[in-house]
């Protein structure tokens, strides 16, 4: 059995992240590990640097993980993480939160590689509601 891209979702909140963790976790069943990091270590609203830094580890399954975060400072502090702690398998990519997430936890549950991953889940961005 192949491992899959890991996905982690950064938001300011807890409840946000969890939620659309459930969405996901739905689409891509058991075989896409999805890993929520919303709010701040006490619970409040934010980002955290060590939550994000967990979640990266724990969606690392060996064959890369891709970080969608949701908007101002969850892009920060995941870059921050991301800066300290480089590597070529873990990438945060410009994608809409739910629909990128969407389309990356169907991309991975394929097979596919971290590349193709977070371009399905920027190309994302496109795709209409109407």
């Amino acid at each position: 059995m192949t491992s899959s891209v890991g996905i982690v979702l950064v938001s300011h909140s807890a409840d946000l992240a969890l939620g659309l963790r459930g969405v996901a976790q739905q689409i891509g069943s058991d075989t896409v590990p999805v890993v929520a990091a919303g709010g701040t270590d006490d619970g409040r609203i934010g980002t955290s640097y060590d939550l994000v830094l967990e979640a990266v580890r724990q969606a690392d399954q060996g064959a890369g993980v891709l970080v969608l975060p949701d908007l101002g400072s969850s892009v920060l502090t995941t870059r921050t993480v991301l800066d300290d702690h480089p590597r070529d398998d873990v990438r945060i990519v410009d994608a809409p939160f739910v629909e990128g997430t969407v389309a990356a936890v169907v991309t991975a549950a394929g097979g596919a590689d971290l590349d193709t991953v977070a371009h399905a889940a920027e190309e994302a961005r496109h795709v209409r509601k109407l």
